[in-house]
């Protein structure tokens, strides 16, 4: 749709500053306040328009498409103004996004967003905090931190305030810096210990997120770093392998600085055993890491909350409150269960936090010592907000209803004649195969991305796909609490008809004679006719 952007009141300019060539209407300010209003209200309403009419999740555009678009836009022209380029980007990027508020959204891991949250980033956006140094920051650190108590006491860690054996932890952009982040102290512990890096190992399943092999290979550590864990048939990581594989390494020589286990796998969504792992893990002495991006929305389930017993025993833990705490993107964070284990990542520098804090205001508080980032956005404010707004069982509600939906898709293509189920879920993933009896097993897989593709050009549904146990299969990931069954049945049906589609080309194109032959009289019925 057009884009809708009223005209907004245009500030007068000011006198500009004794040399300075520039438009001071340009930053938000004082003097700018009420064309501030105004911008945000107009794009609000546009956001909104779009909102109440869209009815798929994407315009169906082609890549070509999409690229005549963005290179058509003249970034070296003469300014537009503050009106014009909004309409032009809603144009653009608005009208040919993704919405993941759509119910016929199911492919990947993105949620839709809490209302307070959005109206949150809105404040802090203007604002435009800085949480590296409390200097910076002042009240927003100290909320932060509240936060990560209050995540790190959902998760069972012992809060002792300001001892070092307490909790602790820091947002981050997502869960590929938490991995990262917590992979490094893992490293570090074991460097103080005196292991080399060329023998260092970390332990991990098949189904463990690939930013842990990245970050073996960001870390320094050898290729074969990460050692893989078998599992069991649903893809959850076998204890008793574990067991196996610690024996294996250390009759090896090698050192095992980290265990990853996976609450919430990207394919299956499946958790696993962490109260196993964390007996083996402590009866070595070694690192675990739990993986809890996906299903970190658990902590605040109130029918579900028990499938994460054990996470209380790791040493750190990532979650990701952009995929199952319903915020936008980015709102992720490490949180370990003891606050010196943060201490390697700190690195003092005379401008923003100096080592030696003679009458430096609260040096305790500067944030960047145990973050990876320097400058970072207060993300931690969505969330407080949606907190303060939802509650947290209102969160857990919400997830509890994804997961409630999920149960029933799934018990619908288990009489499905059409389509077989591929494993089951511990949260909201739905794996899938077109395969209908009569249809070969190499067919079934070749049409897997064609119909995912099918699928995605026409913007009606997006869909993911996958590999498990060698097979490609389609995946549906349902983080939209308010999607129906009666929604993902459409989305079912759409797979159906596109599969069934597909099918009758191939079969139409293998025919000799086209069927309709006689009823179209541009048809050649044979070669010899064509000549």
């Amino acid at each position: 749709m057009p884009s809708r952007l009223p005209a907004v009141t245009q500030p007068v300019p000011s006198a500009p500053s004794p040399g300075a060539n520039h438009d001071t209407t340009a930053l938000l300010r004082g003097a700018t306040a009420s064309t501030y209003a105004d911008t945000v209200r107009a794009v609000a309403d546009d956001i909104a328009a779009r909102l109440t009419s869209v009815t798929q999740p994407f315009s169906g555009a082609s890549r070509a498409e999409l690229q005549r678009l963005v290179d058509a836009v003249d970034l070296d022209g003469p300014p537009s103004g503050t009106q014009e380029a909004l309409r032009e980007a809603a144009d653009l990027y608005a009208t040919h996004a993704i919405w993941f508020h759509e119910p016929t959204y199911a492919a990947h891991l993105n949620c839709p967003v809490a209302l307070p949250a959005v109206g949150a980033e809105t404040m802090l956006a203007a604002i435009n905090t800085s949480v590296d140094t409390y200097d910076q920051s002042t009240v927003a650190t100290l909320m932060e931190r509240r936060l990560v108590e209050w995540t790190a006491g959902r998760i069972g860690f012992p809060l002792d305030g300001d001892r070092p054996d307490g909790a602790d932890g820091i947002f981050t952009s997502g869960g590929t810096q938490s991995n990262f982040q917590a992979l490094f102290l893992a490293r570090e512990r074991s460097r103080r210990d005196g292991t080399r890096l060329e023998s260092m190992r970390i332990l991990a399943t098949s189904a463990s997120h690939f930013s842990v092999a990245k970050s073996a290979l960001l870390l320094g550590l050898p290729r074969d770093a990460v050692v893989e864990v078998g599992t069991d048939t649903e893809g959850r990581m076998s204890a008793d392998a574990l067991g196996e594989t610690l024996v294996d390494i250390e009759r090896t020589g090698d050192t095992v600085i980290a265990v990853v286990a996976t609450a919430g796998t990207t394919d299956r969504g499946r958790i696993d055993p962490l109260g196993p792992i964390a007996d083996l893990c402590d009866a070595v002495g070694t690192w675990l890491h739990v993986d809890a991006a996906y299903g970190c929305g658990l902590l605040v389930s109130p029918a579900r909350r028990h499938l994460l017993d054990g996470i209380e025993r790791a040493r750190s833990v990532t979650v990701d409150f952009h995929k199952s705490f319903f915020q936008p993107v980015s709102s992720s964070a490490l949180i370990v269960r003891e606050r010196a284990d943060l201490a390697p990542v700190a690195w003092h520098a005379d401008y923003l936090n100096p080592s030696e804090e003679l009458g430096e205001p609260t040096p305790d508080l500067n944030q960047v010592d145990k973050s990876l980032q320097t400058t970072r956005r207060f993300d931690a404010l969505k969330l407080w907000v949606t907190l303060r707004a939802l509650g947290a069982d209102g969160i857990g509600a919400m997830v509890d209803a994804v997961c409630d939906l999920t149960a029933a898709v799934h018990q619908d293509l288990a009489t499905d004649r059409d389509f077989r189920l591929v494993g089951g879920t511990d949260l909201s993933t739905v794996l899938f195969r077109y395969e209908p009896d009569g249809l070969d097993v190499e067919r079934a897989d070749a049409l897997v991305p064609q119909v995912r593709r099918v699928l995605f050009d026409s913007g009606r549904t997006l869909v993911a796909k996958t590999v498990i146990d060698g097979r490609p299969c389609l995946k549906l990931t349902l983080l939209n609490p308010d999607a129906t069954l009666a929604d993902i049945r459409g989305v079912l049906e759409l797979v159906r008809s596109a599969a069934h589609g597909l099918l009758a080309g191939e079969a139409l194109a293998d025919t000799e004679e086209p069927p309709c032959r006689d009823v179209h009289p541009r048809l050649a019925r044979s070669e010899e006719e064509a000549r």
